[in-house]
């Protein structure tokens, strides 16, 4: 009796993990089963890709001949012997610093516009929500050519105040600002996130600061900025990265040239050219590159500057 006592624990210390790790492991594999779509389309669409056009980036590629290692020709060359790349660095550069701000502030004053529950909110939340489905699609880029082409209806409402400029799209100092006037045109996106995060402060907030006599603008400076600053971060980052992006406006707006005079030469519009007009796959890959790398670093930055002006509530700055 007492060694039938002695190995019954035994039995049931031994039979039970057995028991416990066939589910388990069946719910591993189960895992992996609907986790394998996701991974192979992955690796085969992103993680491969993204490993050819590295090797590309080497070698002198132009889709019809094998590729020819180079080393790092292709970046000298970009760097100190392309003028059109510091074209399309510049025409970028500014596109970014003046349609993302603008962006922002259009969505956060319209978001606190529609920050009330009033009669016909949700009708115009979803109307100036609208353009940003449509995204980078060519008809809409078609339209805004049109409207500020030769006889559009810009150049006609300016000559209404006998400002008479033309054609915009066809002029250098006026074809960016085309391009800026559609990309800061859907701003619905970062409307809607702008609202979400209203929805968030506390009223108790924006009371206790009333009791202190503090206004309209102060009330936005002490509470809601503060309040809204991880959201507005959140925002800033991806309109950050979809403006470095940019590429449909600027290429249906020049007709593909980035005219007139560089002035809508955006970066993966150049990069398009040389791809794919001039036949330099390896050139447009090292672009590809070093556009991973300036906007990953400019995420780093964003990212790292937020501890000066981010906040969190119970947290103060992160």
């Amino acid at each position: 009796m007492a060694n039938t006592a002695l190995t019954r624990p035994a039995r049931q210390v031994t039979a039970r993990p057995a028991q416990r790790s066939r589910p388990r492991r069946r719910g591993q594999r189960a895992a992996y089963v609907f986790l394998s779509p996701w991974i192979i389309g992955a690796t085969v669409l992103t993680v491969g890709p993204m490993l050819a056009s590295l090797y590309l980036s080497f070698t002198d590629y132009d889709l019809f001949d094998s590729p020819k290692w180079v080393g790092l020709d292709n970046y000298v060359r970009m760097f100190t012997e392309d003028d059109r790349y510091w074209h399309a660095v510049t025409a970028t550069l500014e596109y970014v610093v003046v349609s993302v701000p603008l962006k922002l502030a259009l969505a956060l004053a319209v978001a606190m516009l529609l920050n009330k529950d009033r009669r016909g909110t949700g009708f115009y939340r979803s109307a100036f929500y609208a353009p940003s489905l449509l995204g980078a699609s060519v008809s809409v880029a078609l339209v805004w050519r049109a409207m500020y082409g030769d006889g559009g209806v810009a150049g006609r409402v300016l000559g209404v105040f006998g400002i008479d400029v033309g054609s915009m799209v066809d002029q250098p100092r006026y074809a960016l600002l085309t391009v800026i006037a559609l990309a800061v045109w859907q701003f619905g996106a970062p409307m809607v996130i702008f609202l979400a995060g209203l929805k968030q402060v506390p009223k108790e907030l924006y009371e206790a600061a009333a009791l202190d006599g503090a206004g309209p603008v102060r009330r936005f400076l002490a509470v809601t900025l503060p309040m809204l600053s991880p959201v507005l971060l959140f925002n800033l980052v991806l309109e950050t990265i979809h403006a470095f992006q940019s590429f449909t406006s600027a290429f249906i707006i020049s007709s593909g040239r980035g005219g007139p005079s560089d002035s809508t030469l955006l970066y993966t519009l150049y990069l398009y050219q040389r791809g794919f007009n001039d036949f330099r796959m390896g050139y447009a890959s090292a672009m590809a590159w070093v556009l991973l790398v300036v906007v990953g670093l400019i995420t780093v930055l964003l990212f790292r500057g937020a501890n000066r002006w981010v906040f969190y509530m119970g947290e103060g700055k992160r």
